[in-house]
């Protein structure tokens, strides 16, 4: 090989490096880690909207039963089962009567026994209510007759005590009588309470409603107050929902909701604040609000999750940006500000949210003001940009 050709081979290859290298390092300026990174930005603009509030909540019933006895006892049946519907003093469970029966019959003939004695007080105090009268014709005739000195002073004294004897005689009669009846009285009380205890042993249902738990089954003991059955009133049900504290200004009852079930979430439900909880979660740092449904839905499940969202009202016209443009940085909130081609993290200070992703922000920005919305990767404020309209686009 001559040297000439030997010298263009050279140059051949130098050239061909020269190439590659030329590139690789423009693929690397392109799209490799010395490239710009592609970011999607806004202008801050004053505008007006509804804000929102949203929380995750679980559809409960706004009227729920635990019938158990008044009194322990052992269950003697279940009637019903979970998922059953029961009406309005359908029978739940049965009780062991024990010995009710027998107590019952014991305070009857007790009944029965001091009904008899306020009889024969009664003809008792007759009885001495005729002593006495006879008593007081004597004592006054006797009187009459010492007067005109008929008979002797101790004959009318005598007289005179028979009197004021037949008055003592009656005068305890009667509160004889009267014992004898409260007597009476407290005896049928004792038994209305004892009839009543043997119709409390049947459990009914107090309402309508569907049997979402068994708490004790036939031979369980329980106590007074112990549930033995559960119900829940299907046609009253609604979302206890929790809010954050630092986003719930503005939470009240009567406010429109968006509720959307975990089981069918194409297709949210309308519904308002029915009552907010007086009553703050310190641990959790949440409120709890109740919303019901506009239209209660079919096949509906309680205890299912729920998200709500709750449209507050329009707010005054402010600088907006979208949400997705805050960002935490030295564990401070605030956003990325373009400035003279380079980057400036600004803190803000945000107000409402709205249901469309945006957010006020009441501190930090002006109007016109250019930030990040996304971004590929981090950024620094020595990071080098390439503004595109959509990152999805930019990376085709």
């Amino acid at each position: 090989m001559t040297m000439k050709a030997l010298n263009r081979r050279n140059v051949s290859l130098v050239l061909l490096g020269a190439g590659v290298l030329a590139a690789v390092t423009f693929v690397m300026l392109r799209s490799g880690p010395m490239a710009p990174t592609r970011v999607t930005t806004v202008q801050a603009a004053r505008a007006s909207f509804t804000p929102t509030l949203f929380g995750i909540g679980t559809v409960e019933a706004r009227r729920a039963y635990s019938v158990g006895p008044t009194a322990a006892g052992r269950v003697s049946a279940v009637l019903v089962d979970v998922g059953d519907v029961v009406s309005p003093g359908g029978r739940l469970a049965d009780m062991d009567p024990v010995d009710v029966e027998e107590r019952i019959a014991a305070v009857d003939a007790s009944v029965a026994r001091a009904r008899s004695a306020v009889a024969a007080l009664d003809a008792q105090r007759l009885d001495v209510e005729a002593k006495r009268q006879v008593a007081s014709l004597n004592a006054r005739r006797y009187q009459e007759l010492g007067e005109r000195n008929f008979i002797s002073a101790s004959a009318v004294e005598l007289r005179v005590q028979e009197h004021a004897s037949a008055d003592a005689s009656l005068a305890a009669a009667e509160a004889n009588i009267v014992a004898a009846r409260h007597d009476l009285r407290r005896l049928e009380l004792e038994r209305a309470a004892l009839q009543q205890q043997r119709g409390n042993l049947r459990l009914v249902a107090p309402a309508g409603g569907i049997v979402v738990s068994r708490d004790a089954e036939a031979g369980s003991t329980v106590v007074a107050g112990q549930p033995v059955v559960r119900l829940v009133d299907p046609t009253a049900l609604w979302v206890r929902v929790r809010i954050d504290q630092g986003r719930s200004a503005g939470l009240s009852p009567g406010l429109p909701a968006r509720i959307v079930l975990r089981s069918d979430p194409d297709n949210p439900i309308k519904g308002r604040v029915a009552r907010v909880e007086a009553l703050s979660d310190s641990v959790t740092e949440e409120r709890v609000a109740h919303v019901e449904f506009e239209h209660l839905p079919l096949h509906i499940a309680i205890g299912e999750l729920a998200e709500v969202t709750l449209a507050l009202p329009p707010t005054e016209p402010a600088l907006v940006l979208p949400n997705a443009s805050l960002h935490r940085h030295d564990g401070r909130l605030g956003v990325w500000r373009l400035e003279g081609g380079g980057l400036a993290f600004v803190p803000v200070r945000v107000g409402a949210s709205g249901q469309n992703g945006e957010i006020q922000i009441l501190e930090g920005l002006v109007d016109g003001d250019e930030v990040i919305v996304h971004s590929e990767r981090e950024v620094a404020p020595a990071t080098r940009l390439r503004k595109v309209t959509s990152l999805a686009d930019a990376r085709r």
